[in-house]
């Protein structure tokens, strides 16, 4: 997605019950299976700090926690779009747990279901992701999608690919620049300026 759609799909996701989950996605780049892992603990919305350090994954057991794909977790700046989002999203979830009292689970998750359990990426895909697509008017995408939009996005604002692989947790930069360098804006004409300059 470009700016424009993401812009839209933040708009029609506004006061939806997963709101902020969507927000993070976008402008942080996590996996969906990170986004169901985080934990209140992970986050400090004071200093504007998240640390991705598990992964929600299903199981035919039931769902598991994992370290993250790269086999390390992360720390993360959240743009202040995702703090609001995020206490927001605190207020409306501690509403949650008081109106279903004992029958909430805790599980420290920042996105659980209504009752606090763990929360199947398809289920969410299903019941909030593809309406809000939908309602935007955007083309059918998936929710890994949003880490794509966040990595084109930084890229085509010129955000070092450096940053990019950290942001989004990915092994080594050759990860980065292979699935995301066609996004790298006007990189012939950069080489060409630079040379240019360093020979003057």
């Amino acid at each position: 997605m470009d700016g424009e759609q993401t812009k839209r799909l933040l708009e029609a996701a506004r006061g939806e019950r997963l709101e902020a989950l969507f927000v993070v996605a976008v402008t942080a780049g996590l996996r969906i299976g990170e986004l169901l892992g985080l934990k209140w603990e992970d986050i400090d919305l004071e200093r504007a700090t998240m640390r991705v350090a598990r992964t929600l994954s299903g199981a035919k057991s039931g769902p598991r926690f994992t370290t993250p794909k790269n086999g390390k977790g992360r720390t993360i700046m959240l743009t202040r779009q995702a703090v609001e989002a995020l206490r927001s999203h605190r207020r409306r979830q501690n509403e949650e747990r008081l109106m279903v009292g004992i029958l909430w689970e805790d599980h420290g998750l920042v996105f659980p279901s209504t009752i606090g359990r763990p929360q199947c990426r398809s289920s969410v895909y299903r019941r909030c992701f593809k309406p809000l697509i939908e309602r935007a008017g955007l083309p059918r995408i998936t929710l890994h999608d949003l880490r794509h939009t966040c990595a084109t996005l930084l890229l085509g604002q010129n955000v070092h690919p450096k940053y990019v692989q950290e942001l989004l947790g990915h092994a080594s930069i050759a990860i980065t620049l292979n699935r995301y360098s066609h996004w790298i804006p006007s990189m012939g004409d950069q080489t060409a300026r630079a040379m240019e300059d360093a020979l003057a």
